[in-house]
């Protein structure tokens, strides 16, 4: 961990849990990591310079584990691909005041349940996250193996979304007349 890698994902909308789980298990998919909060907090500059270069830099904290995010622009193509260079923080805290005294500040905020699971032979990774807008599987893999594991969990190429969990949120929030504020659960 440390260094730069690509990260190629697509996320699918499910209805509820018990539904994804169902698919998820009827397609050879084991739970690998258990289901854990994770609070999430994205810094900018005051300008909003990386969400305008759709780049992103995240503090977040999951169990006792917190991680320093790096994601470049993604490349345009049906699944998000990006670079993605992310390092373990002992203090999120810590971490945060670091980046505010530097002069970044917490744009946005975003929490969710995750549940991580993989299929029986390996190839990729599913998530499994409860965000206050809804449930959603994230497939993570070698763009080959994100088509076919889409298909076998019942998923269309048209069902595919590429957008952040923070444009998600904003769509949900113009769909509903709510002014956005940050994505937590009340």
């Amino acid at each position: 961990m440390g260094h730069g890698t690509e990260e190629t994902e697509i996320k699918l909308r499910v209805p509820d849990v018990r539904t994804a789980r169902g698919i998820l298990r009827a397609s050879g998919f084991r739970v690998a990591k258990r289901r854990l909060f994770e609070s999430n907090t994205v810094f900018d500059t005051p300008e909003l310079t990386l969400r305008n270069k759709a780049s992103l830099l995240r503090v977040r904290e999951a169990g006792s584990k917190a991680k320093l995010t790096y994601k470049g622009r993604p490349g345009q193509s049906k699944h998000k691909s990006r670079e993605e260079l992310e390092i373990e923080v002992s203090d999120a805290g810590a971490m945060s005041a670091i980046l505010e005294r530097i002069g970044f500040h917490p744009a946005f905020r975003y929490e969710k349940y995750r549940t991580e699971l993989q299929p029986r032979g390996g190839g990729g990774v599913a998530t499994l996250d409860e965000t206050p807008i809804g449930v959603f599987l994230e497939l993570e893999g070698p763009p080959a193996w994100i088509d076919r594991a889409a298909r076998k969990l019942g998923f269309r190429e048209s069902d595919y979304i590429t957008d952040s969990y923070g444009r998600l949120y904003l769509e949900w929030c113009r769909e509903r007349n709510i002014g956005p504020s940050d994505m937590v659960f009340r």
